[in-house]
């Protein structure tokens, strides 16, 4: 044990000598809770693997349900079409929020690994109560299906049960694996750092494979062989990922939690508030930073100009000798630069996460309006052969992969070339790039839907037809494969930054922040509907919105959806450009001083 020590500690003094090449310091331990872990036996692709295996399996379950939900509850639970839909909208509501909850105790308290581990058994269980409301004799909706007036009462609460622990678990899930992925590799060592920039994007891959053979494969197993051997095909597969993301539990980095993140935070504004009326130094570097002493243990932030009312926070008052301060010290009444500069990123974000939700309200429309199309339209792609209406849905899952893989395998070396950075272009100009395909996709499902509303009028016309026009559902092709050239470029970039950009103690509260993008887009959609809804029947005497889809106006909402992200384009860009990121000097990170505009 003492030789391991010592060799540990040799390691961490060779750095700069090829100390950094044997041991990992970026304040993560291995599966035993030593520090520094090695680097030949942990971290990057050898441990990523394992979580990426989870995460389609996970994303394989939760596809596999949400799309086909609304179906169960109309089918098999004999809801109303207004009742279906508000139980959909709970449950995702549910999952929306509870990654931050989730990501908040990983942070603070449990660690990434075990908050994925528990909260991945919760899913299985939560698979297995639907598997066993199949099965179950007493616990089936009916004991006649082909004569089924109305399902059991036991069959409606395990079944829900189930679906909100499948929540429950999720909120745990989401927001750790992916950032517990991204900790497998150093951002302090180049070639792990390009590597991580790859994660993200394959992370995505693996995430469309799940979706796609969601909406694909479990929708088809629902529809004609059954529910239950849907619920047992993802409860069997769910189980087997967890197994083996504990198998790959020794070649594993680990960060252990450090305590609420939001306490510093708040020690940043009420130091900054008490000392409001001291001057500011002459010189920033007479504010209070981290002992020499202590700087190899963390990673630090440098003074930036922006928000400067928060730097009083860390102004050595006279009374205090610098000695003293060493000493002994109040965190509520003198912060570090380092804590008050991870408060401007946090609020540096603010505005970023606002100009990111119109595209959250874009994707919402993936799986709501644009399904509602498909229901409206001829569903055989060949002679004989159908698919599911939610199926179409598949395509935006194809769009991303491409992407993905031409601006993994394609771009980024070309970019890297012309630039000579390692990222090739920054994050924020990925994210915008892709903001100009939802722009695309929203005018095209408005023409699309102009030439649906034509051939619906026309066939009416001509022969009183009033069910699903003869147009083909692929039609709708286009607009979910350029919705999701979008995802790729803008989803992946949201998950990277709000990864990287946020204090090292919230890395899986930023997952959730990313996550709450599309949540939030969610009822940002709900919320412009109904406003929508009022204002064209209060100014024209009809909706855009009426229970016939015929009798709707889909496609002035989608010319209004493609305006509203022209404009927030035009605003993403102007933050983007004054937009301060962190960059990475050796062991000790510090934001960009220079204040260029970046983007």
């Amino acid at each position: 044990m003492e030789q391991e020590m010592e060799r540990r500690e040799r390691g961490h003094g060779e750095e700069g000598e090829g100390g950094d090449e044997k041991w990992v310091h970026d304040s993560s331990v291995d599966y035993k809770g030593k520090a520094p872990p090695p680097r030949a036996s942990t971290g990057v692709w050898k441990a990523a693997s394992f979580i990426i295996t989870i995460e389609l399996s996970e994303r394989l379950s939760y596809f596999g349900l949400a799309t086909d939900l609304f179906n169960y509850f109309s089918i098999v639970l004999h809801q109303d079409s207004k009742t279906a839909a508000k139980n959909v909208n709970y449950w995702v509501g549910v999952t929306t929020v509870m990654p931050l909850l989730g990501g908040f105790l990983a942070d603070a308290y449990t660690g990434r690994f075990y908050t994925v581990l528990l909260s991945s058994i919760i899913y299985v269980m939560g698979l297995s109560l639907l598997t066993m409301s199949q099965f179950i004799p007493r616990l089936k909706p009916c004991s006649n299906r082909k004569h089924c007036g109305h399902p059991r009462k036991v069959h409606e609460v395990v079944f829900f049960l189930g679906m909100y622990c499948v929540s429950l678990g999720t909120g745990g899930h989401k927001p750790c694996l992916e950032s517990f992925g991204a900790d497998q590799f150093d951002d302090n060592h180049p070639v792990e750092r390009k590597k991580k920039m790859s994660y993200f994007n394959w992370w995505n891959f693996a995430l469309c494979c799940g979706l796609l053979a969601g909406v694909t494969v479990i929708v088809y197993v629902d529809e004609h062989v059954g529910w239950g051997a849907s619920y047992l095909i993802l409860t069997s597969c769910m189980a087997f990922s967890i197994l083996t993301f504990y198998a790959g539990k020794r070649f594993y980095r680990y960060r252990l939690p450090e305590g609420s993140p939001l306490t510093p935070m708040l020690q940043v504004l009420v130091a900054a508030i008490a000392k409001r009326n001291l001057p500011y130094p002459s010189n920033p570097d007479l504010l209070y930073e981290v002992p020499k002493s202590h700087r190899s243990k963390g990673r630090l932030l440098c003074h930036t100009n922006k928000l400067r009312f928060l730097d009083k926070a860390a102004i050595i008052e006279d009374k205090e000798g610098l000695q003293s301060v060493e000493k002994k010290q109040s965190p509520w009444r003198l912060a570090t630069v380092t804590k008050v500069e991870e408060m401007k990123l946090v609020l540096n974000m603010i505005p970023i996460w606002f100009a990111t939700l119109t595209f959250g309200l874009c994707v919402a429309q993936a799986t709501t309006f644009f399904i509602k199309q498909s229901d409206t339209m001829n569903l055989e792609i060949i002679k004989d052969v159908s698919i599911p209406s939610a199926s179409i849905y598949s395509i935006s899952a194809v769009g991303m992969i491409i992407s993905v893989t031409i601006y993994e395998k394609i771009l980024v070396p070309l970019l890297r070339r012309a630039t000579g950075t390692e990222r090739g272009i920054k994050i924020l100009q990925r994210i915008g790039f892709g903001m100009i395909f939802s722009v695309l996709s929203m005018s095209t499902a408005a023409l699309v839907e102009r030439k649906r509303l034509r051939v619906a009028e026309e066939e009416l016309t001509a022969g009183g037809k009033t069910g699903p026009v003869s147009m083909s559902v692929l039609w709708l092709a286009p607009q979910y494969l350029i919705l999701g050239f979008g995802d790729g470029f803008t989803l992946v970039g949201l998950q990277e930054y709000f990864y990287d950009q946020v204090p090292d103690s919230m890395r899986s509260l930023g997952i959730a922040f990313y996550l709450s993008v599309l949540g939030v887009g969610n009822f940002y959609s709900s919320f412009l509907i109904t406003v929508v809804d009022h204002a064209t029947e209060k100014t024209n005497g009809t909706s855009w919105f009426r229970k016939d889809l015929n009798k709707s106006r889909l496609d002035n909402f989608y010319w209004l959806l493609a305006a509203m992200s022209g404009l927030n384009l035009c605003v993403f860009v102007f933050l983007a450009k004054r937009y301060s990121y962190k960059s990475v000097d050796g062991r000790v990170v510090v934001a960009d001083c220079e204040e260029n505009g970046v983007s």
